[in-house]
């Protein structure tokens, strides 16, 4: 413990480095280089075209760059994540080395090693073999890629108990900022593993918010506290936001935004079902059991609290946590929690700025129409 909070302690001194000379890629060997015995492997450029039997297998692709299968000498499998050559990536490189490289915990994927020569850098992972969360949300019949209620609700879970670790159970306080179905990895029992720390912050846990320069994370993932300055300093809380967003797209089988939806009054998925819950209906799902009705509605009202527009108002991930795990406990009904999209204040919007991380909202299909007496999810 010790040993990580030196490492995060010389990552900000890098980091205010960094600020000072953006271009200068030797802040990345130099943090490399002092502290070369905390860090977990490193390989050369050669050894990882060697894992990767020259980039054979890939798994995925974003704007981070590539992801490769691999497999280490000793037979063990690995996800290698190649890093695009492009502006900001030598500090998100450090970031994720000096936090992810820390931290041991069931529900947050292992950094095995690194590779940093050049322009060439790459992370190399333990292997997840179910991939990740965001392919199952919506289901594939072809490729039967459906989870279970009780499955959806165990990764839950796992990620919860993740995010309040990294919240409550390390001596400095860190933040993901991108929680969100594709950075939720799934291990071959379906375990959950939080991946992908390239825009995380920390700071000392008796301070009660953090500055931002401009909105991190994810359009449709990202806390209203990062665009309108009026409603609340940027917190763990911005982390409980997100969660939340992930756990409706959980419950609901579907993407949060979905523009093409049939009524106007489906394209918001967090306004629509919270708004049949207000009117009584029952929630519905095809082809399940009361307890599987019982996990969805569960997550959905966890969700609705998490997602309260002032950060005050949203619980701790300890309090979801207790929500989530309650067998029998009867969860009131929130205050209505947001303004949809369309009726969000336009003041206090930040100017686009190089530091900005927002990546583009993923449409995809619709919603099920709305039966006349219950809600029907699935």
């Amino acid at each position: 413990m010790v040993l990580g909070i030196i490492v995060l302690l010389v990552f900000w001194s890098y980091k205010l480095y960094w600020k000072k000379f953006p271009k200068d890629d030797k802040a990345v060997e130099e943090f490399l280089d002092a502290y070369k015995n905390l860090m977990p492997s490193r390989y050369s450029y050669s050894e990882i075209k060697k894992v990767t039997s020259d980039f054979k297998n890939k798994l995925g692709q974003g704007g981070f760059g590539s992801v490769y299968e691999g497999k280490l000498s000793n037979g063990h499998l690995v996800a290698v994540k190649m890093l695009n050559d492009s502006k900001g990536k030598g500090q998100d490189f450090i970031n994720e080395v000096a936090t992810i490289g820390r931290i041991h915990h069931v529900n947050v994927v292992q950094l095995i090693g690194f590779c940093s020569e050049g322009c060439k850098r790459a992370l190399v992972y333990d292997f997840m073999p179910n991939g990740s969360l965001d392919k199952y949300i919506l289901g594939d019949a072809g490729k039967n890629l459906t989870l279970s209620w009780d499955r959806m609700h165990e990764i839950a879970l796992g990620v919860a108990r993740a995010i309040e670790y990294l919240h409550q159970g390390c001596d400095i306080q860190i933040l993901h900022f991108d929680i969100k179905p594709h950075n939720i990895l799934l291990d071959h029992n379906f375990k959950s593993k939080i991946s992908d720390f390239g825009i995380a912050r920390f700071y000392p846990r008796d301070r009660n918010t953090i500055s931002v320069t401009a909105a991190r994370g994810t359009m449709g993932y990202i806390a209203p506290e990062m665009f309108y300055k009026n409603i609340g300093g940027v917190s763990y809380k911005a982390d409980v936001y997100s969660f939340a967003m992930l756990l409706l797209e959980m419950a609901g089988r579907r993407k949060n935004l979905n523009a093409y939806a049939e009524h106007s009054s489906q394209i918001y998925f967090p306004s629509w079902i919270y708004d049949q819950l207000e009117k009584g209906l029952n929630i519905e799902i095809e082809d399940a059991c009361e307890n599987d009705t019982k996990i969805a509605k569960k997550m959905i009202m966890v969700a609705l609290w998490c997602i309260q527009l002032m950060p005050m108002d949203r619980p701790s991930m300890t309090k979801v946590l207790e929500m989530l795990e309650a067998e029998d406990q009867v969860l009131q009904m929130p205050p209505k929690p947001f303004y949809c999209p369309q009726q969000m204040p336009t003041e206090d919007v930040p100017d686009d700025s190089d530091e900005t991380d927002i990546e583009e909202v993923s449409i995809l299909p619709q919603m099920p129409q709305i039966g006349t007496e219950s809600t029907s999810m699935v």
